[in-house]
């Protein structure tokens, strides 16, 4: 079986390999072929070692498959069925889950210590608990969400992490006014869902703030109404807030020197939403005095804030009814092959997401 491997943490090439082999399928586990997989930058801060994964491991997160075969005691997924892989999936059972609070079960996190798959030479990790770089992948059933059939495999996949985190910040974490102003930093796939969502909430003015040209520019075709480098954002906010500052900004960057600017931008008595993920050695300095005075709500957003499944329920009937474009999200495609491609258009910029075909 094919699968993209990175060997050692800290490398920034992935090796396509045929030696590959799914491992752990049985009980209340289920085998899915993946038919086309996103690239999130989750997945390169993981092989840095920005974000905590052992390795040898195979990247991916956000893919769509079909099931190939279902383990004992699962009665809801049967071979044939078309799925989104969760990353996060819920387990109903812990404190987090029972207060309602679905993205903050960390049953999903306890399976990144298990080994996914195997070659001739030893165990391999899955990224997340999954690994979706490859061709085939064997996950709890929980992971396992059944899409319609009118969902291409490449918009599912989407669903699976950059546009539910995105869109779930704005919907779910800000709760976005009508009529407010927003300015959102990093304009990737999950800045510009936020974008999507705030528009969706009816924010009268929406600033996309990224340094790449061409991500400003796909940011005014999804809804932004301004769109600015880093280095203008202050005159931006003196157009749009006569310098008062945003009454909602987004972070989606995950880091500190991007953090402390979105809290400087936030209005006082405004919100800070923090959506990158960041590393554990990277510390946001805020003092005392204004954090008291200014009176910021700072809101961190895990996987979009809200009920992972209803967030995907809400996404595919906004997608079905034109209210938002996930479509021209993928501006790229490559084969499995081709990977090490796919991971230089996430790095420069040019890619708001790239597909990469199974």
């Amino acid at each position: 079986m094919r699968a993209a491997v990175l060997h050692e943490i800290g490398q920034d090439k992935l090796e396509v390999l045929d030696d590959v082999e799914a491992v752990g399928f049985g009980p209340g586990k289920v085998r899915i072929r993946v038919r086309a997989t996103g690239l999130c930058h989750s997945d390169l801060s993981a092989m840095s070692g920005v974000l905590p994964q052992p390795g040898p491991f195979v990247p991916g997160h956000e893919g769509a498959g079909e099931i190939v075969e279902v383990g004992e005691g699962v009665s809801r997924l049967k071979a044939g069925d078309r799925v989104v892989v969760c990353w996060l999936p819920a387990c109903g059972a812990c404190p987090a889950c029972k207060r309602g609070q679905t993205q903050l079960c960390l049953a999903g996190f306890m399976n990144a210590g298990t080994p996914n798959f195997k070659r001739p030479g030893g165990d391999v990790f899955g990224f997340a608990g999954t690994g979706t770089f490859t061709e085939e992948v064997v996950v709890d059933a929980g992971c396992a969400v059944p899409i319609p059939d009118d969902v291409p495999f490449d918009i599912a996949a989407l669903i699976g992490c950059g546009v539910t985190t995105g869109l779930g910040a704005a919907l779910n974490t800000a709760d976005v006014e009508a009529g407010s102003s927003v300015a959102v930093i990093g304009c990737g796939g999950v800045g510009i869902s936020a974008i999507q969502g705030a528009r969706l909430k009816g924010a009268a003015e929406i600033v996309a703030v990224d340094p790449v040209a061409s991500r400003r520019e796909a940011a005014l075709r999804f809804g932004a109404s301004h769109a600015v480098p880093p280095e203008e954002l202050p005159g931006a906010k003196q157009q749009v807030t006569g310098g008062e500052g945003f009454d909602y900004v987004f972070e989606v960057v995950g880091r500190s020197a991007t953090a402390r600017t979105a809290y400087e931008n936030t209005r006082r008595g405004g919100t800070l939403v923090i959506v990158g993920a960041g590393a554990m050695d990277d510390f946001l300095q805020l003092n005392m005095f204004e954090l008291f005075f200014d009176e910021k709500r700072i809101l961190p957003s895990m996987y979009g804030g809200g009920d992972v499944l209803r967030s995907y329920e809400r996404t595919i009937a906004l997608w079905r009814a034109g209210r938002i474009d996930l479509a021209g999200l993928i501006t790229h495609r490559v084969p499995l092959a081709d990977i090490n491609e796919a991971l230089d258009q996430m790095r420069t910029g040019t890619a708001l997401r790239t597909c990469i075909e199974i």
